[in-house]
């Protein structure tokens, strides 16, 4: 049986084997990451499935719970741990590459190639396997693109179905910002290809909007409901300030969660070339060339695939082009479309393929080695905390980490000033940024027990 299954699989799972070896290589980063995964572990602790915390009794109204949900549960059933925290995020990125590699098939694409061009984009690594929204987000889009295409031109309701279902997942990864990515690919492909009137009516014809809409309905609105009547303000917050507010304020000082991005105007396309390596350069060179151009206009099958897919590949950039707001990673949804546009192109597995995508295994393994110890020293506080032995006290000097609180199990408390810090009881460990280490030299007897580039451990007596 293995010599029917194409070498080119054991490469594609040898490159998950080894992203799922890595998950437990490096702790909790600062502050993305640590912070989804404290919420996880207070989900857990206190069975509040309905609202994620940012802190104790403190709502986060910044994002849907799904990826907290499967982080929360996995971290229960397995031990909260990096490993357990980080591995549902890797399943639903293998997810998202069987759903590419069913729609390559339909459309007479090599799945292997499609797969293979997508395990190994840089983006799609690092978000696999990383406690963020992103890989849920991804998940949803994949299917609903995926779904509407099979749909559209098979006319089957089945796959239309799956995807409304990848819209109610992306409702419930995201929030709405899904319905945007979809119609700035969707609307433009009809347009292009059918006209405005004649697009429209096609598509009412073909897909099944009000039964599918039900659906993602009943998939994702009693979330919405339950958490808008748990903790009441969260709509507005959520669908105003972090739909709207966020993306056109650079800096946008609403935020009640973490520090705003200010980038200038259309970075978003730098971001893209950044996080769709090595495939981005790869796709550039393969456009340059006329054979290959010719290969994707050929590519129709009573469907215009190729301008549906590059739709798809711009929607994110088309939706950010005009923000400040950005993260490199937003631009993820749109990368499946790249792996099958290269697919279309090249048609076959090539040596020049197989190179390309060990670029990204190969670039980590040299970052895990030469970077991610100075990261792991300078962006998380797991090492810096390994020296506490007892149960006394733990305090941070002004503000706590999201990996200081979670490397305590929540057991890490803010003092405010050197003044509150004389009321409290010895002996206690006190974590304290390097600049401040003068002020405490007549405040208290104090011992270091680990430092950091930022940061110093305390034992005070």
């Amino acid at each position: 049986m293995l010599n029917r299954i194409h070498p080119i699989w054991f490469l594609i799972a040898g490159i998950l084997l080894f992203r799922l070896v890595s998950l437990s290589l490096y702790p909790l980063i600062d502050t993305t990451e640590a912070r989804y995964g404290e919420m996880a572990r207070i989900m857990w602790e206190t069975q509040n499935w309905i609202t994620p915390q940012f802190d104790y009794n403190v709502p986060f109204w910044g994002k849907p719970p799904l990826h907290t949900w499967a982080s929360a549960a996995f971290g229960g059933i397995l031990g909260i741990s990096e490993f357990s925290l980080r591995l549902p995020h890797l399943l639903v990125g293998m997810i998202t590459l069987f759903v590419m590699g069913v729609f390559a098939k339909r459309f007479s694409i090599s799945p292997s190639l499609v797969t293979l061009v997508l395990v190994s984009t840089l983006g799609f690594f690092v978000a696999s396997g990383m406690i963020m929204t992103d890989a849920f987000l991804l998940l949803g889009m994949t299917m609903a693109m995926a779904g509407f295409a099979v749909a559209w031109r098979d006319n089957s309701n089945s796959y239309a179905y799956l995807g409304f279902v990848g819209i109610g997942i992306g409702l419930l990864a995201k929030g709405p910002i899904i319905l945007v990515l979809i119609g700035l690919a969707i609307a433009p492909w009809l347009v292009l290809n059918y006209g405005l009137i004649t697009g429209i009516k096609t598509f009412y014809r073909k897909i099944p909007l009000f039964k599918g809409s039900l659906l993602t309905l009943a998939i994702s609105l009693p979330w919405y409901l339950l958490a808008e009547n748990k903790t009441p303000g969260f709509l507005n917050y959520f669908i105003i300030g972090e739909h709207f507010l966020r993306f056109v304020q650079s800096g946008w000082e609403g935020d009640l969660y973490g520090t705003a991005h200010s980038e200038p105007r259309g970075i978003i396309w730098i971001y893209w070339l950044v996080v769709a390596f090595p495939w981005s350069i790869y796709f550039a060179v393969l456009v340059v060339v006329k054979k290959y151009r010719t290969a994707l206009s050929q590519h129709q099958f009573n469907f215009y695939l190729p301008s549906y897919l590059m739709c798809w590949l711009i929607s994110p950039m088309l939706l950010f082009t005009m923000s400040g707001n950005i993260l490199p990673i937003y631009v993820l949804p749109g990368i499946p479309a790249l792996s099958l546009l290269i697919a279309i192109m090249i048609k076959h597995i090539r040596f020049s393929v197989v190179i390309t995508s060990l670029l990204t295994p190969i670039l980590m393994v040299v970052f895990m080695v030469v970077q991610l110890p100075n990261l792991a020293n300078e962006k998380s506080d797991k090492a810096l905390l390994a020296n506490i032995e007892s149960d006394f006290g733990l305090y941070y000097l002004g503000k706590r980490s999201f990996s200081g609180r979670f490397y305590t199990s929540g057991k890490a408390i803010n003092i405010a000033s050197i003044e509150e810090l004389r009321t409290v009881e010895s002996p206690f460990y006190l974590v304290v940024e390097q600049s401040e280490i003068s002020s405490l030299v007549d405040s208290r007897d104090c011992e270091t027990l680990s430092h950091n580039k930022r940061k110093r451990l305390l034992l005070c007596k």
